[in-house]
């Protein structure tokens, strides 16, 4: 599984990444999560506003930082 935080690296960012790491600890689930921080990526993937969220490609969530519940639940 692999898990897209993108964001500038601002503290929402890095609220929603450590969600995320939260989250896979919580369910004990290994995933690769990477931290996307270049613009040029943003505008290529769809996403206007940070944080956003991709899993295995699919956008979950954009522009507010997600609970720990919400992932939990986009992980089952």
């Amino acid at each position: 599984m692999k898990i897209e935080v993108m964001g500038p690296g601002c503290p929402r960012c890095r609220q929603t990444k450590e969600a995320v790491e939260k989250a896979l600890k919580n369910k004990n689930i290994s995933a690769q999560v990477e931290h996307i921080s270049e613009m040029k990526a943003f505008s290529q993937r769809g996403v206007m506003m940070t944080p956003a969220v991709f899993i295995d490609g699919e956008k979950k969530i954009e522009g507010r930082v997600p609970t720990v519940k919400e992932i939990e639940d986009w992980l089952d």
